[in-house]
């Protein structure tokens, strides 16, 4: 009896040895699983050191793996797939829009915004595009020996005085689209002015980018957007192939909802056209193409239009009348650097305009600095001010009571015009500027503020 009692005894130690030892050998195992090694490759969650712009973006990551394991694919296949994507991506959260409408204000459709598109890195794009931009070097060659050259070296070292929040991005991810739509509403600005190129043309740092624009409308159409279209000045852009661009853009994307289209004095529903760099080509080809008796004319058909010109110098206007353009915009954020773009210019030419029958849309933007690309241009630098050079924009802006306000820019980062979230950043010997002592939203903040306030005036104007 004593033997078997001690037997059991034993049996009853072993087995809780055994248990506990089970339990220890688990517990080693659940600690190396959750371990994430230092060197993890790109297919590995846990790589996110080497995607500085997705470290950010770590709540969207899970959601979108597969989107990102796709985009390493084919490029030809991501490109051709990748409207499919973002309409799945958006179906799965247009709930969440409907409540998130009920804290925007409304969209403000007089106010319209410059947005680019040309933007790549190589997990979406196989290389980084723009981020990686030149110096260009001054057109003296004496004083061009004074500055550096080269290319910038994403993602630390980007073509940018200022680092976006969302890091060195590419224009081809959704999840980024998505967030610039939502930045472009929450900001209560209205119409998203696309830069644009023909099928297969680019500028001289970029990649063709057509193809993105069935993505952007989609997206903008989420927000209650609208998209019109920046046209760029490709290469023999002339009255011929400007007509066949109209007629591409309107036959393609004019059916879809984002489509932006603006309502005339005489009630016409027209799609809106601003045309970069327009002074370029003489009045006399444009002629061919905007006025009625032109041997091009546009006018009349299914794809006329609203032409907005780019007027940089005085003489510009009469040439603009001449050419039969519908109206004209400054562009550029530095007050002083061209006639167009000086605030104490503008009410004379809301004045030329309104004696002539067109649209004056005066350019307001937040700062300008782009010796990031353009090391010898300090000279037109213009300090943010925290915020002050922006509203002192918009307050001579709404002085001439315009009936539309664009804004230069959403994202043109080489130039510093950008009111798109940016984060203090120090690399090496490279301090980025930011927007502190605010947050990195406050420029869509005083955009909302602005947009808001043009709405109140614009009431009194009309009464």
């Amino acid at each position: 009896i004593l033997n078997y009692d001690i037997m059991a005894r034993f049996r009853r130690r072993t087995c809780i040895i055994l248990l506990l030892f089970i339990l220890f050998i688990c517990s080693i195992m659940m600690a190396l699983k959750t371990l994430r090694p230092d060197r993890a490759g790109f297919g590995d969650p846990f790589g996110l050191g080497l995607l500085p712009e997705l470290q950010q973006r770590t709540v969207l990551l899970d959601s979108k793996q597969n989107l990102v394991n796709r985009a390493q694919g084919d490029t030809v296949t991501r490109v051709s797939n990748l409207h499919g994507i973002a309409v799945n991506t958006m179906k799965a959260s247009m709930s969440s829009v409907k409540k998130l409408e009920e804290e925007f204000s409304s969209p403000n459709y007089n106010f319209h915004i410059f947005y680019y598109t040309w933007y790549g890195n190589p997990q979406f794009d196989g290389k980084y595009i723009h981020w990686n931009h030149p110096l260009l070097p001054h057109w003296d060659p004496k004083i061009a020996n004074n500055y550096p050259k080269g290319r910038h070296n994403p993602p630390e070292d980007i073509g940018a005085n200022f680092y976006p929040e969302l890091g060195s991005y590419s224009s081809k991810d959704p999840t980024v689209i998505e967030a610039h739509m939502k930045q472009m509403r929450t900001a209560s600005t209205g119409v998203i002015v696309l830069s644009w190129y023909p099928p297969g043309m680019a500028d001289e740092n970029g990649e063709p980018t057509d193809d993105l624009v069935p993505v952007v409308l989609d997206y903008a159409h989420k927000y209650n957007l609208k998209v019109t279209f920046h046209i760029e000045p490709y290469k023999d852009r002339d009255d011929r192939s400007m007509y066949h661009n109209v007629k591409y853009i309107i036959d393609k994307y004019g059916s879809h909802p984002a489509f932006y289209r603006h309502k005339t004095s005489t009630g016409r529903l027209l799609p809106m056209f601003y045309v970069y760099d327009s002074y370029v080509t003489i009045p006399e080809i444009w002629a061919n193409l905007l006025t009625v008796s032109g041997s091009q004319s546009i006018r009349n058909t299914p794809y006329d239009a609203l032409f907005i010109a780019l007027l940089v110098e005085e003489r510009h206007k009469h040439d603009i009348h001449r050419s039969g353009f519908d109206g004209m915009y400054t562009y550029f954020a530095t007050n002083g650097f061209s006639y167009g773009s000086s605030h104490h210019n503008w009410a004379s030419l809301k004045a030329f305009c309104d004696s002539n029958n067109l649209m004056f849309i005066p350019s307001v933007g937040p700062g300008y600095i782009d010796t990031s690309i353009r090391p010898w241009n300090n000279h037109n630098t213009r300090n943010r001010v925290n915020g002050k050079y922006y509203e002192t924009a918009f307050s001579a802006a709404l002085l001439v009571r315009p009936e539309i306000i664009s804004i230069t820019s959403f994202n043109e980062w080489h130039e510093g015009t950008q009111i798109e979230k940016a984060v203090p950043k120090r690399t090496g010997q490279m301090v980025y500027l930011d927007y502190k002592p605010h947050k990195p939203n406050v420029y869509l903040e005083l955009t909302q503020k602005w947009s808001e306030k043009y709405r109140k005036e614009q009431e009194q104007w009309l009464m």
